[in-house]
This record gives C-alpha cells, structure tokens and sequence, in this order.
C-alpha cells in the first residue's frame, strides 16, 4: 500500500503593478505588499516568481524545488519548468494592449523561453464591462499601419463580458484586461509580454516599453472570431467538475460545490484555486484565497462546503 501523498499549499507571490490596485487584500484577504498590488501568483514556479510550500513535508521548499527533486509528485512529466502558472489579477486601472508569442517564436527571439496561451476566468467586474480581445485588421499591411499610425480606435476589438465567462487567449490575440475586472488566470509558465500601446502613461516620468515589431510580427491575422474566445459558464451544474476548456497545454475545471463531492484525483497533477467561499478537502480547511495542488497518485478525493473552485492540469488526453 502506498502512503497517502499530502495536499500541496501554495503561499503566493504578489506583484506591484502600475495598473494594480488593492482588492487582493480587501476581497482575498491576502497579506498585500502596497496599494498597486496587481497580481498574486498563486501557483508559481518561475524565476520571477516561485511560491513557497507551506504544506509541513515540504517546509522550506518552493515550487520550482519541488519540481525538480520530486517529479513524482507531478507524474513524472517532462519538461524543464512546471508547466502551468495561476494567477489572480486585480486591474484598477487598463492593462496595456499587449500581445504574447508562440513557442517557437518565444524560443528563437526570448533566450529559449515559452510562450504564452493563457485563460481568463471573470471573477468580477463592472455591469457593461468590456475586455480588449482581437482585433480589427484584415490583413498584415493593414495591421502595420493601424499600429505604426497609432489608429487604435479602428485598431482594437472589444468584447462584453460578464461574471463567470470563460476569455482563452491564444498566442497572437491581441488582448488587454480593463479597468475594474478581477479575474483568474491560467497560462504557460511564461512571462513573456509584448507590450503594442500603453495609453502613452508615464511611469516614474517616462514612457513604458514598447514591443512593437516583435507585436506585429506575432499578431495573429485575422483575429480568431468573438464566438471562438467566449464562454458562458454560469449556469453549469453544481456539485461536479465542469470541463470548460481543453488546449494544447491545459485543461481548466470549474466546481460550484454547495454540499459535498467525491472523486479520484488521476491527473499528473491537479492545481485547485478557491475563488469563493470556503469547505474542506479530505478533512482539511479550504476557504477563499487558497492554492492547492493534488499531486499525481493522490487518489480519493473528498470536498464538502459552499465553494467555487477553478481546477487545472496539463492536456494529458
């Protein structure tokens, strides 16, 4: 008989950010480090941001540790880094219209780095609120032009969202959070940004960085379809894992646990954010805010409580 594998916890990374704001204190309860806190990395395993583990058989170590010492825990998959990275994002004011490569081009141009395809789980905004996703270029000489003119009001898609909708962001969308939302994200371990326009703000006195040779020549043209980047998920069923996404690099789950759920954890790995409410999981207490992983080979899985939880692993179908 195998021993029993324990819940791995994550503590978070945050991250001050031009754009952040404070609700990752306010609404999560988490220890921030200012009034611009923009991100809290709370599945991390990546040299600009690498969670510890406060689970007691793993006191001491963080996330890219345990990667590489105990592969074990993550079905012995291959791969240099741990391959997914969970943030919360809290956007007071607009993200920059930014753009992310593919692999091949992430390794050829960004020193061997991912890319980035990345998932947006609404978790709150504005009534009416509006994501950047897409854009409005027919083709690539139109889309230089939009760009090296600076016609981004032709240039820029926008699309309503509501609580609870599902945004996949492929490499090559065009893409910004706005002003308001409060979201969770699922991506590639990666940090690679291209920034196309920055609203021309000033930060410290001067302009932020702009990439944007490297943004045209990663937009995708023409962009995907609205219908193609959108997903309604607030009227699935409750007390069950609901699929809403499988891609090449991650399947992502949604839970709406109001009483119990039994399962079989038999993913390589199973990344769980708790974004409402709170329960427990085999015994121990889960509330709002926690970062959990149920490491491969973990077996039978208990969950009661009044929670929504967002669930992730690799595409391993």
């Amino acid at each position: 008989m195998s021993e029993k594998k324990p819940i791995i916890r994550c503590n978070p990374v945050f991250k001050q950010m031009v754009w952040g704001g404070t609700r990752l204190g306010s609404d999560f309860g988490y220890e921030i480090p200012g009034d611009s806190t923009g991100e809290c990395w709370g599945i991390a395993a990546h040299k600009n941001g690498d969670a510890t583990i406060e689970t007691e058989e793993f006191k001491g170590e963080t996330l890219r540790s345990l990667w590489e010492k105990r592969r074990d825990l993550f079905g012995n998959l291959s791969g240099e880094v741990f391959p997914l990275l969970i943030k919360i994002i809290d956007a007071k004011a607009d993200l920059s219209i930014q753009v992310h490569p593919d692999d091949a081009y992430a390794a050829e141009h960004e020193d061997g780095s991912l890319g980035k395809m990345e998932c947006w789980y609404i978790i709150d905004c504005p009534e009416d609120a509006e994501l950047v996703v897409g854009h409005n270029a027919t083709t690539r000489e139109e889309l230089a032009d939009m760009i090296h003119n600076k016609k981004w009001d032709q240039f820029i898609r926008r699309i309503p969202i509501k609580k609870g909708d599902l945004i996949q962001i492929d490499p090559g969308t065009v893409h910004a959070i706005t002003s308001g939302c409060l979201l969770l994200e699922t991506q590639q371990n990666s940090d690679i940004t291209y920034r196309v326009y920055d609203y021309d703000r000033l930060v410290d006195g001067k302009l932020r960085q702009l990439h944007v040779e490297q943004s045209i020549d990663v937009i995708q043209v023409p962009a995907k379809s609205v219908e193609d980047s959108k997903l309604h998920t607030q009227d699935l069923p409750k007390n069950q894992w609901n699929e809403l996404i499988a891609c090449k690099y991650y399947r992502i789950f949604k839970l709406t646990l109001d009483g119990e759920i039994a399962f079989k954890q038999t993913h390589p790995f199973l990344n769980l954010s708790v974004i409402e409410g709170e329960g427990t999981c085999n015994g121990e207490t889960v509330k709002k805010g926690d970062h959990l992983i149920l490491p491969c080979g973990f077996g039978d899985v208990k969950m009661t409580g009044k929670m929504t939880v967002i669930a992730s692993t690799v595409n391993d179908k």
